[in-house]
């Protein structure tokens, strides 16, 4: 990926990815945008993410998804664990997450974006 490119993982039906986005392309910035439902990050693209994001699997979890409370609400998981969730469950993936080069940000709130910018 290019440094200078954005990659945004993103859910069209999630309000704050929408919004992300949009402020992205008020700004003019082009930017390759991956349904990441569609097209979930491998086990080492999640890693790599985490990495940029500069923390761990459990931090990148929704809560509030039907697919954590039936399988991990109560659970506590080490980091690998959480990755064989996010891998296993692609909507437990907070969003949106937002690449540029070796840099991330979750866009909650959206305007998180603009430091990428």
């Amino acid at each position: 990926m290019s440094p200078t490119l954005l990659r945004i993982y993103h859910n069209n039906r999630c309000s704050k990815s929408r919004a992300a986005c949009q402020l992205i392309a008020e700004k003019g910035v082009a930017a390759e945008i991956v349904d990441y439902l569609k097209t979930p990050p491998s086990r080492d693209e999640l890693r790599e993410l985490l990495r940029k994001l500069g923390m761990p699997a459990a931090e990148l979890v929704r809560r509030g998804e039907a697919a954590f409370k039936e399988h991990y609400a109560g659970r506590s998981l080490s980091d690998e664990e959480w990755l064989d969730a996010l891998v296993a469950h692609p909507i437990l993936i907070e969003r949106p997450i937002v690449v540029r080069g070796d840099r991330a940000v979750l866009g909650r709130p959206p305007e998180k974006v603009l430091e990428l910018l």
